[in-house]
């Protein structure tokens, strides 16, 4: 079972790709930190100020402006997340998340896949805000009770 987000962003697919990749730009739409570039194979630490949390992902693959794939959860049975850049033109650039793993036979399954949703659309709106306008204080104010 998965879980499929998409949104335009109106800037070039290498500036998309590099907000995410880049731990000096995710701070502005996303997690506060990132400890280091993203690249296949190495486990990335992400840490959320805000809420005193952090994780560890696994990049499992990257294509240069065109996917990132990584693993996040406990004890490496997590969710599989595959971000696919697909530029539309040299200014545009579609981009979808795919959060893939969750349990079909949970009861907590349809609340489960609202939370997630919402999760990436709020993020992909931080991103969205910080390319096309520069604006990076959305992150981070998804209040959750």
């Amino acid at each position: 079972m998965n879980n499929l987000t998409k949104m335009k962003i109106f800037k070039p697919v290498k500036e998309v790709f590099e907000a995410f990749v880049d731990p000096s730009k995710i701070g502005n739409f996303w997690f506060s930190s990132s400890s280091e570039r993203w690249e296949q194979g190495k486990t990335i630490t992400l840490r959320y100020v805000e809420y005193n949390a952090q994780l560890d992902i696994e990049i499992k693959e990257i294509e240069v402006n065109k996917k990132i794939v990584f693993q996040w959860g406990p004890n490496g049975e997590g969710h599989i997340v595959t971000i696919s850049l697909h530029e539309m033109d040299h200014s545009t650039t579609i981009i979808e998340v795919n959060e893939a793993g969750f349990n079909e036979n949970d009861e907590a399954l349809i609340s489960q896949l609202l939370d997630n949703k919402e999760g990436w659309v709020f993020m992909l709106t931080c991103l969205k805000g910080y390319l096309e306008s520069g604006v990076n204080q959305l992150r981070g104010g998804l209040v959750k009770d």
